[in-house]
């Protein structure tokens, strides 16, 4: 087909017209001083906490910030994208809702211009993300672990409450556990039970543990708030003796150690992380770059009794 001189102008002002407007966008894109924050929850202290603290940092360097929950929704958490793009976010930090289900997500974001700053948990794709802020759950879960070794005194059996399946962490940091627990020939697992993260369902689940093996000794926990949980099953059975850890370094277990009432947690910095996190994404905003690589750790905490006084807000004061 022949194509004449009008219509060859009309394409070529059409292509001029799409470069035009692509770059009006990464121009407004640019003068954004938003930064949406997207964690599991803004209730759970951990979740709430990451929330403030990015919100905290944002202030600091001159940005408004919006701040959703996604609940562990996948659906609920493309919303939000979706949501972060239509306000035109300058950044997103975003806790995901699972390795699998949140790549699609976080192409969508990049695809639209829109940066992404994952904490805590990271996807399973590299490229998408400017940078995985995750905790080092191995090598943290291994301190706990021997923490909760030495409480028992290395002998009895105990259980284990595991975290949400399809949460990288909870595999993770189960692992970190039996690395060190399974060197201890005198220490038996009784029962390995997923609680979900979730208070309610691990006191429930440790109520009707006790109802099965009253002989239980130990219950360590893939968070503090399932080990919140089970203490309160625990002093409802009237069983002071068992010896209880958690993972997370919340300020209900940090109460609960000086109380008598737990041995340990593990802090993750999860204030640090997300004001990292708004950190990288305020140089990415104006330099291009991070300086640094996708995938950083951070190394956890061992809370005890000993350091538990300076535990506030998942953050370790001098």
């Amino acid at each position: 087909m022949k194509l004449g001189r009008g219509t060859i102008a009309g394409i070529a002002l059409g292509a001029l017209a799409l470069g035009a407007l692509a770059l009006w966008g990464q121009a407004a894109h640019k003068a954004s001083h938003l930064i949406v924050v997207i964690t599991p929850s803004l209730d759970n202290p951990f979740f709430g906490q990451e929330a403030l603290g990015a919100q905290a940092r944002a202030a600091e360097l001159g940005y408004q910030t919006l701040k959703f929950s996604h609940g562990d929704d996948a659906f609920r958490q493309s919303e939000l994208i979706d949501t972060a793009i239509a306000r035109n976010a300058a950044a997103i930090i975003l806790d995901n809702a699972g390795a699998e289900a949140s790549v699609a997500a976080v192409r969508k974001a990049k695809n639209a211009g829109i940066p992404v700053f994952l904490i805590d948990r990271e996807i399973a794709a590299r490229g998408l993300a400017k940078v995985q802020i995750v905790s080092n759950n191995y090598q943290g879960a291994m301190q706990g672990a021997q923490a909760f070794a030495q409480g028992l005194g290395e002998k009895g059996d105990y259980v284990e409450l595991v975290g949400k399946e399809s949460d990288t962490n909870a595999a993770i940091r189960s692992k970190g556990f039996h690395q060190v627990l399974d060197q201890y020939p005198a220490l038996h697992l009784t029962a390995r039970q997923s609680a979900n993260w979730s208070q309610s369902e691990a006191f429930t689940k440790v109520q009707s543990i006790l109802q099965a093996h009253p002989e239980i000794k130990g219950v360590i926990a893939g968070n503090d708030t399932m080990a919140m949980g089970a203490i309160a099953a625990l002093q409802g059975a009237g069983r002071q003796d068992v010896v209880v850890v958690g993972f997370d370094g919340s300020n209900d277990v940090r109460d609960a150690i000086q109380q008598g009432k737990a041995v340990a947690t593990v802090l993750q910095p999860a204030w640090r992380q997300a004001q990292f996190a708004v950190e990288l994404a305020d140089r990415f905003l104006k330099t291009g770059s991070t300086g640094q690589d996708e995938k950083l750790i951070m190394d956890c905490l061992l809370i005890t009794r000993a350091n538990a006084a300076r535990l506030n807000n998942f953050a370790l004061g001098h």
